[in-house]
């Protein structure tokens, strides 16, 4: 029965997974309280005492057991909201008992909820060679008497039957050596029931490290499996249509980063095996030029190239984008999204079968079935944290040798995390902007100085400038967040009444044809002013346009408002972004919106994004299933995460079959494991 519970409860279906579940804190259970030396400082209390009373008051929601300790100096109240027929059989008046849990006060009084509870004895106190683990449990397991000092018991008896043969080593010798490990059964034994916090500590680091080891190693794995073994087109070849954009076309000179990225992915697509590469730069930084130079080699070495964008605003901008760059080029450039006519469609999937088609941009539209391309080579996915596995996994299937896959993201992830969540691709960084670039001058306001914020507006609209106003965006279909942008509309046109000046409005609940006709109309310059939910935060890009102001900036997060900010400051005059808030922020707001004031980088942003908010809510990042450790945080262990990863590619690039014999432990524990954890590719 209790087995069941553990089961159905904690996950905890084998002695191994009992071992790993770990405590979240240790306590000197040695020491007992007085009831009257309790102060608001102890947030755990253990105390002994007899109970001289015991009663169930209130009614229905408001039902509880109230128990009256004493031990001579003073009482507390040990109060049950669950379970309270199981407690009353279990719990005698006139009993002494040994008491713990988390202490509050109610009326200047103690009290212990649902406290850790059982009969006294002077033996059970002292003599101890451990600190007391407090483990993870659940309402359910405590009123069934599998609290966590119960699971302590479990965990403490299995820990006695257990050797060190039960529990052999998972890291190669010279590992345990360099960082200067306690041996595994060790570890499992100090993090459960630490003779000293020092041992503990130890414990801990082991365990961490072991964790990230096999995370990286893993990724390292399907890294190299894929290099030896897929087969990819090979673009060998730089021929016309690149050398003549590059001459006559390119727009600008590329920089040092372009270049270099440019470098990497060629190597790869010339090596005979498939590229899986992540390309990640800053709002700006020039990443579809150089998706577009490899689209070009593509069409040098015979190959077709398609690039898939999460909305139709942002596939309608690549391909304007490209068109642009490419008109005089004998380069076929098409578009397929959802709101493609049926004669357009037909034409579109005519010329990807009949390979006259060079570029394909779209929407996820370009990998239905019936899109079918006579020899795709590369396959571009933007901004693909919008897009799930399964979804990028069809592009794979639209050749007989899968296509090389460049996947870019405007979002830049901090060093730890790509290490993490993206290890089984190759990635390069554009971390420098195109020169001419100016820094945007970002400032926080509050509701109260509005009048000033609009009137700044007016004297850029003045010089001939546009401007962004943009609301907060909870739910695409939410009735309240239509209402605040239609109210903030009414507002924005009191300061900007027609037909002095005249606003484009953009949002949800729009047809995809208004969308697109507002947005035209700004784009143009027919409007002065963009009044839009956060439909806007990738996709369009108006040179002329040089303020962004973010409404209720407080409810936004660190990358949606970097996002937003990359909209201005794309032609060559100077460009502001207002975060403008109510008068009561949050200590986590007023943090994010400090770092935006202070620095216009995006890896510093994400690096402070990943630290405020922790790795678990990173946008994109959970259909990994590689951040759900057990101890590691890959923030604070940031030293541990680096020196793991540096262990892993060492011993895979001397031997990638681990078939050395001091690679054997590794072997062994790696063939244990199988079937245990689920490994996604990411690509």
């Amino acid at each position: 029965m209790k087995g069941d519970l553990l089961r159905k409860e904690l996950g905890i279906f084998t002695f191994g997974d009992l071992l790993e579940h770990f405590p979240i804190r240790h306590v000197d259970k040695t020491k007992v309280d007085t009831i009257a030396s309790l102060t608001h400082n102890n947030e755990y209390a253990q105390v002994a005492g007899k109970i001289t009373s015991m009663e169930v008051l209130g009614e229905k929601r408001g039902k509880r057991l109230v128990v009256t300790l004493q031990d001579g100096t003073g009482e507390i109240e040990l109060i049950w909201f669950q379970g309270m027929s199981w407690m009353q059989k279990a719990l005698q008046v006139g009993q002494q008992y040994l008491v713990f849990g988390r202490l509050s006060f109610y009326m200047g009084h103690p009290q212990i909820a649902h406290p850790e509870i059982e009969t006294f004895t002077a033996q059970k106190v002292g003599g101890k060679n451990f600190l007391e683990p407090v483990y993870p449990s659940t309402e359910k397991l405590k009123t069934r008497g599998l609290n966590g000092r119960s699971i302590g018991k479990l965990t403490y008896a299995l820990l006695q039957l257990l050797s060190e043969k039960d529990l052999p080593e998972n890291l190669p010798d010279h590992i345990i050596k360099q960082y200067k490990f306690i041996s595994r059964f060790d570890a499992y034994r100090h993090i459960h029931f630490p003779p000293t916090e020092k041992h503990y500590a130890h414990a801990v680091r082991r365990l961490k490290f072991e964790e990230l080891f096999y995370a990286q190693l893993r990724l390292g794995l399907i890294k190299s499996t894929r290099h030896r073994f897929s087969r990819g087109s090979v673009f060998g070849q730089v021929g016309d249509l690149f050398n003549t954009f590059y001459e006559r076309y390119l727009p600008f000179a590329l920089t040092g980063a372009q270049k270099k990225a440019l470098r990497e992915i060629r190597k790869d697509a010339g090596s005979g095996r498939q590229m899986n590469r992540l390309l990640q730069g800053d709002v700006g930084s020039g990443k579809t030029i150089v998706a577009l130079m490899l689209m070009l080699i593509a069409a040098d070495n015979g190959f077709q190239s398609v690039m898939m964008a999460p909305t139709e605003i942002l596939a309608r901008q690549h391909f304007n984008s490209v068109t642009g760059l490419l008109k005089d080029m004998p380069v076929c450039v098409k578009m397929l999204t959802g709101s493609s006519v049926t004669k357009e469609r037909k034409a579109v999937l005519k010329a990807c079968e009949d390979g006259s088609l060079n570029i394909l941009i779209g929407t996820h539209a370009v990998i239905e079935d019936n899109v079918v391309f006579k020899n795709l080579g590369l396959a571009v996915v933007d901004e693909q944290h919008k897009f799930g596995v399964a979804q990028r996994a069809q592009l794979w299937k639209k050749n007989t040798i899968p296509p090389h896959v460049l996947v870019m993201t405007a979002t830049p992830i901090p060093r730890t995390l790509a290490l993490t969540a993206y290890g089984d691709l190759d990635y390069s960084v554009i971390d420098e902007l195109p020169p001419g670039r100016q820094p945007i001058n970002t400032v926080h306001r509050s509701e109260s100085t509005r009048p000033q914020v609009m009137g700044f507006i007016k004297e850029e609209i003045k010089k001939g400038r546009q401007a962004y106003v943009v609301y907060p965006l909870i739910e695409e279909s939410s009735k309240m967040d239509f209402e605040n942008l239609m109210k903030g509309y009414e507002e924005v046109k009191s300061f900007f009444p027609e037909p002095k000046y005249w606003i484009s409005m953009v949002h949800g609940k729009q047809t995809a044809a208004q969308k697109e006709t507002n947005m035209q109309r700004f784009v143009k310059g027919d409007t002065q002013i963009m009044v839009s939910t956060t439909v806007i935060e990738v996709g369009v890009d108006v040179p002329n346009a040089s303020v962004m102001l973010i409404e209720s900036a407080e409810k936004f997060g660190l990358s949606q408002l970097h996002q937003l900010r990359g909209r201005v400051g794309r032609g060559a005059e100077k460009s502001f972004c207002i975060l403008l808030t109510g008068p009561k922020i949050s200590n986590d707001a007023r943090e994010r919106l400090k770092i935006m004031v202070a620095t216009n980088d995006g890896f510093k942003i994400a690096e402070k994004d990943l630290e405020i908010r922790g790795p678990g809510d990173i946008e994109g990042t959970k259909q990994s299933g590689l951040l759900n450790f057990k101890l590691a945080n890959i923030v604070q262990d940031k030293v541990i995460l680096e020196a793991a990863r540096d262990a892993a590619a060492l011993i895979l690039d001397n031997d990638a079959d681990l078939g050395m014999a001091e690679n054997l432990p590794v072997k062994n524990y790696l063939a244990r494991q199988k079937g245990k954890t689920v490994w996604s590719k990411i690509s």
